[in-house]
């Protein structure tokens, strides 16, 4: 399996600031507190800190389970960027239907979260499938050769579970 150092080696990334997905993120949150300082986010200070918390929470998940260094830290706060995404979507469309924000506003953050969220998609499933362990293939058996494992050396009983009373005794009347 490849380790974090082995990852960001092959990425070249060597700084959370060099994803593009928190340079994206980044710059929607820039969008996002330009947007909330006008109009009738003014006065609905609810609609407006919590538009603003998520979409620093975005960037802030990505940098934080970066820093942290472990895969699965990594996974765990690029599925809590993925979630603040979503919740800064319910939030424009909030903001559309109330009339705080503009069609031609709406359509060009909303464009740009769906992007993060698909960047942020395939971040999750490229750290779950690295996560996995590697199985060596299935192995067929015929009649008259031993089960052997794929760098062929034969499987001993020590590398399987302690042998219970009542296998020794089946091994005992063969």
């Amino acid at each position: 399996m490849v380790g974090w150092a082995e990852r960001r080696a092959l990425a070249k990334v060597a700084r959370f600031e060099d994803l593009d997905v928190w340079q994206l993120a980044r710059a929607v949150t820039r969008k996002i507190y330009v947007l909330t300082r006008k109009g009738g986010f003014l006065q609905d200070f609810g609609l407006r800190d919590q538009i603003c918390r998520a979409a620093v929470s975005i960037l802030s998940n990505i940098a934080e389970g970066f820093e942290r260094r472990t895969d699965k830290s990594m996974l765990q706060f690029l599925t809590f960027a993925k979630g603040s995404a979503g919740e800064v979507r319910a939030q424009l469309y909030i903001a559309l239907d109330i009339g705080y924000i503009s069609q031609d506003e709406f359509d060009s953050v909303y464009a740009d979260i769906v992007r993060i969220g698909k960047m942020l998609t395939n971040l999750v499933q490229y750290y779950r499938n690295d996560m996995r362990p590697y199985a060596d293939p299935p192995i067929r058996r015929s009649d008259h050769a031993p089960i052997r494992r794929s760098d062929h050396t034969p499987i001993r009983r020590s590398d399987h579970a302690p042998i219970r009373p009542s296998d020794e005794r089946k091994e005992r009347m063969k």
